[in-house]
């Protein structure tokens, strides 16, 4: 069975140069047709006819109030949503938007090398990691703790599924408990989101890919 995806790469402020690279990696994916646009007025026709809507790396205000009210409309009664690292920096006017996605960015150390922890090896986005992940990337800080509460605490607003480790890099400013990747439900929907995806290379890296497309088909309903 082939998957459609709306992919939206729309950006009203920084634009990441790796955007080409992510679109084509989404697009090489088994399975898989993908209606790619930067077309505001995409969202707002109908979205029925797609598993998922994914937010690569978009940044700023990309969407029309007709677009706002169509998307949380297709998520809220089944849709899928995925988000790549900068569409955290996205629709910050938007209070649904930052509900969608858990969190909004906050800042960046500079780009380096550093370790993540897979945190929850029992989804398709991490099943295939090992336990330690070493990864370059912008190791993105949120304004807020999507977990939404203490480990101890019972359900938070999220379920974790990776980590950094702010002592393997410089400059995190979360603390010992600094979620990376996660999973939601919103409404009837399921949301994705991942904060790794700055460089190109990524979009060539075989457990980046496979982190990629298994958080994107959970979001899609099709990998459990």
């Amino acid at each position: 069975m082939t998957v459609r995806l709306l992919v939206y790469t729309r950006t009203a402020d920084y634009r990441h140069d790796s955007i080409p690279d992510a679109v084509a990696a989404v697009r090489a994916t088994a399975d898989v047709a993908v209606d790619h646009t930067e077309d505001p007025g995409a969202l707002e026709a109908p979205l029925d006819g797609y598993a998922a809507v994914v937010f690569l790396s978009t940044s700023g205000e990309v969407l029309t109030p007709a677009g706002r009210e169509r998307l949380a409309r297709y998520v809220d009664s089944g849709g899928g949503f995925a988000g790549v690292h900068a569409a955290a920096c996205t629709e910050y006017d938007w209070p649904y938007y930052g509900e969608l996605l858990g969190a909004r960015f906050a800042r960046h150390p500079a780009l380096q090398p550093g370790r993540a922890l897979v945190e929850d090896h029992g989804h398709p986005a991490t099943r295939h990691l090992p336990a330690v992940w070493d990864f370059t990337d912008e190791w993105y800080d949120f304004h807020t703790n999507p977990r939404g509460q203490d480990r101890d605490g019972g359900r938070g607003r999220v379920r974790v599924l990776v980590t950094a480790d702010e002592s393997s890099y410089d400059g995190g400013g979360m603390g010992p408990d600094h979620p990376l990747a996660w999973c939601r439900e919103q409404g009837a929907g399921r949301v994705f989101y991942t904060a790794l995806g700055h460089t190109s290379e990524a979009y060539r890296d075989p457990g980046f890919l496979a982190h990629l497309r298994g958080g994107i088909g959970w979001a899609a309903g099709v990998a459990e």
